[in-house]
């Protein structure tokens, strides 16, 4: 180690100035991105794109990319960032530059779609859990990239994410094994069909409820969690009034908090509190503000998303928690529309899975245990603008219905590219959903039952693990149930009729309503499209 004092004494003034000179600029702090830009990444096409990083205060950094150079000046804070233009696809590598008192390179970076894959274990399973070795040793796609965000919580919104010093991961037989597995079979399918580069951005956490991941800003643009968002805020203002009798000199905090609360604002929140109730994985906002809320600077194209299963008690609450959700993230993105989406600003798509049958099948014709509820909620969802359901109620291990990460992610990822391909890559010829139901009309002793999505025609088929669904015409529909005003169910004789399903039974003279697939593993329901894909379990009444 050199000793300023002792060199300073055996120079001359000019060699001092030097000499300062020099460790004062070995001491400055050198030019830094974002934790999100490494080797390998994949920036977002046809949209501006945000560089961004920390240097020291005032300095002058450039960012070079794709014949683009621009400038910025870093804040008293030494962040800086600068916004390219829109860039086109390129499926050629590129290398990203960065210069400042030095200079950073960034290699191999593509430019193409990012997705956010999130939600809890069953977005967070890898490829390696899903017993596809053939998938793993084929998965040679250099235009497939995957960056993980570590789990984590956050007091409040964290605005840059250290991610553990994660990097992108180009997809290859070595390193496809910890890709998520919806995500990767999402991927592979739309790379393949289109030639775009994707990037997923894999921030998931198994085990945890909806409530965490939504923003807590947003609770308020939704009336029906006014409750929730009461509760919280009692929970907050018993918990600042109790630190202050024992803290005192945070009078100013106190102030500035029930004024937050008040204008439902964000909740500030000092350095000095160590623990806070929504630094919690069940409370509202925590790991939105420990895992997105740090992406949110970075375009993306959309969102896929697989949650719900700690959510299984609940009904139309996950509804309103869901447009929470959807319209808090786009609403902290507040990025452009894609061209050509039709989609108003702010609003890109965000794709999800209705879960799986699980644990014992349920003979009851009345149906409504377990996740049976969610479903309803997950299928009412649709009505918020610019989304997509993945069914995958036929998805279960075959054999072991108690296992709650069933393997085939390979059916769901592609379920969830068809809503992808057909709304956001112009394949308009694709039929991208099986059976949706939308009304129903009674006829004397029969109801008639009117569907969305039914493709070229309705089938009764059955499909088992990885295999292709098989087409049973001679096959009789199950798991319908039907009820007369009395509310007493039971299984019902149903008959498709062109694209309609007409519903009976003699135990039912003048009936109401109608059931399908209505519990927690509707064992045997088989209703598909002629595409293939099974429709989604229903309800037509509100009891």
């Amino acid at each position: 180690m050199i000793d300023e004092k002792n060199v300073k004494k055996t120079m001359n003034p000019i060699s001092i100035l030097i000499f300062l000179g020099f460790t004062t600029l070995s001491a400055s702090a050198d030019v830094t991105l974002s934790g999100l830009f490494t080797d390998h990444m994949v920036l977002q096409r046809e949209m501006p794109v945000a560089v961004y990083g920390k240097a020291d205060p005032g300095d002058v950094v450039t960012v070079a990319f794709a014949g683009q150079e621009k400038a910025a000046t870093t804040d008293k804070a030494g962040y800086w960032s600068v916004r390219l233009d829109a860039l086109k696809t390129s499926k050629i590598a590129a290398t990203l530059t960065v210069s400042g008192k030095n200079k950073v390179t960034l290699n191999d970076v593509l430019v193409g779609d990012v997705w956010v894959c999130s939600g809890q274990s069953n977005m967070e399973w890898s490829l390696r859990d899903c017993n596809r070795p053939d998938d793993i040793k084929d998965a040679d796609f250099p235009l497939l990239r995957q960056f993980f965000v570590p789990c984590g919580l956050g007091n409040t919104p964290r605005a840059e994410g250290t991610y553990n010093g994660n990097a992108w991961t180009t997809c290859s037989p070595q390193s496809v094994g910890n890709f998520t597995a919806v995500g990767f079979y999402f991927a592979r399918k739309i790379s393949s069909e289109t030639g775009v580069p994707i990037g997923l951005i894999k921030s998931a956490w198994g085990g945890t409820r909806i409530q965490p991941w939504i923003p807590y800003s947003s609770m308020s643009s939704v009336p029906q969690l006014a409750n929730e968002k009461q509760y919280l805020d009692s929970q907050v203002k018993a918990y600042v009034e109790a630190l202050a009798a024992a803290e005192p000199r945070m009078s100013a905090y106190i102030a500035e908090t029930k004024k937050a609360l008040s204008s439902n604002g964000e909740l500030p929140v000092p350095p000095e509190l160590k623990s806070y109730p929504i630094g919690d994985a069940g409370a509202w906002g925590s790991i939105y503000n420990g895992m997105i809320h740090s992406l949110v600077r970075f375009p993306i194209k959309g969102v896929i998303w697989y949650q719900g299963e700690a959510n299984g008690d609940e009904g139309d609450s996950y509804y309103h928690e869901m447009r929470a959700l959807v319209g808090g993230w786009r609403n902290a993105w507040n990025q452009p529309p894609t061209p050509g989406s039709g989609a108003p600003s702010g609003e890109f798509p965000f794709y999800y899975v209705q879960l799986a049958s699980f644990q014992n099948p349920n003979n009851n014709p009345q149906g409504g245990d377990g996740w049976a509820r969610v479903r309803m909620a997950q299928n009412k969802a649709l009505s918020i603008p610019n989304t997509g359901m993945a069914v995958a109620i036929d998805l279960a291990d075959v054999g072991n219905p108690g296992d709650i990460h069933p393997k085939n992610k390979r059916d769901v990822g592609e379920r969830l590219a068809l809503w992808a391909l057909a709304k956001n890559y112009g394949k308009k010829d694709l039929v991208y959903s099986g059976p949706l139901y939308k009304e129903i009309k009674v006829e004397g002793t029969k109801i008639r039952v009117f569907f969305d999505n039914v493709g070229s025609g309705l089938t009764v088929a059955t499909k088992k693990g990885y295999d292709p669904v098989v087409k049973e015409p001679q096959g009789k529909l199950q798991k319908f149930a039907i009820a007369g005003e009395d509310k007493k169910w039971v299984w019902a004789d149903a008959v498709i009729e062109g694209k309609v399903i007409v519903v009976s039974s003699p135990e039912v003279p003048n009936p109401v309503a109608v059931r399908y697939a209505f519990s927690m593993n509707p064992d045997g329901c088989n209703l598909y499209n002629n595409e293939g894909l099974p429709a989604a379990p229903f309800r037509t009444d509100d009891w």
